[in-house]
């Protein structure tokens, strides 16, 4: 007869179940204190948001909603995804802490700066966007629309491509990590990657087109950037490089 198993086997799960909830919790609880303190000035912010757009409208032209309840819940709605991405540094923290105990020691000193670098170059992603493509892109519609066609852009549209594009390039700015991870954790090489160079301008652009909206433009603005990026881990990835198991480890 199998003995029954002890009752601390169950322990670890349930410590590990306890404090992923307790992790979860608090970032739920940073999100919404973010909100609480943003919601106020609602309006304000998606004044800031949409002022790319128009800056470069015709004279007596506005954004319009085609919504009974448009007006009241897209600036909550851009909010709740601002306080999000205010939130995203004490996001990852929480996800560091919680994978921090299983790594190596060598892990946590690599993994610890790329969480930094990580929303640093999100936040960078979303500026260039605001900053450098909003302003060129819609200066680009507002003055191809046809002759008699008043441009009368939708609120809730409007954020929904720019949220569409906010987060594609944030994503897109994160190609050093994810080039730095491949080497590090030995998927590929340095000199494989660098072999590979013209199938990934392609992959660049054809990522180009499908995270962004149908236009030459934000497609072609994406895709450059992109692989600079790509440039930029694949020149730090060298030192990075997975060691082979038969090179002799130094020890203190």
């Amino acid at each position: 007869m199998s003995e029954p198993l002890p009752e601390h086997s169950a322990a670890p799960l349930i410590s590990h179940l306890m404090e992923l909830r307790n992790r979860l919790l608090r970032a739920v609880i940073a999100v919404a204190v973010i909100f609480s303190a943003l919601v106020y000035f609602a309006n304000d912010i998606y004044h800031f948001i949409a002022e790319p757009l128009t800056s470069h409208l015709p004279a007596g032209a506005s954004m319009i909603a085609t919504d009974v309840a448009t007006p009241f819940f897209t600036p909550i709605k851009l909010v709740i995804v601002l306080s999000i991405f205010v939130a995203m540094p004490y996001l990852l923290y929480q996800a560091w802490g919680f994978i921090a105990p299983g790594l190596y020691q060598h892990e946590k000193k690599l993994i610890a700066p790329l969480v930094f670098f990580s929303a640093l170059l999100f936040y960078g992603g979303i500026a260039f966007a605001y900053y450098v493509v909003f302003p060129l892109v819609f200066q680009f519609f507002t003055s191809v629309a046809p002759e008699g066609v008043t441009i009368a852009t939708d609120i809730s549209s409007y954020l929904d491509f720019v949220l569409k594009l906010f987060f594609a390039f944030g994503l897109a700015f994160e190609i050093p990590i994810a080039t730095l991870l491949l080497c590090w954790t030995g998927a590929t090489t340095p000199e494989k990657l660098k072999a590979k160079r013209p199938y990934i301008v392609v992959a660049a652009f054809v990522i180009g087109m499908l995270l962004t909206p149908p236009d030459i433009i934000s497609q072609t603005m994406l895709a450059i950037p992109m692989l600079l990026l790509f440039e930029v881990g694949l020149l730090f990835s060298r030192f990075y490089v997975k060691k082979s198991e038969d090179e002799p480890e130094v020890t203190d």
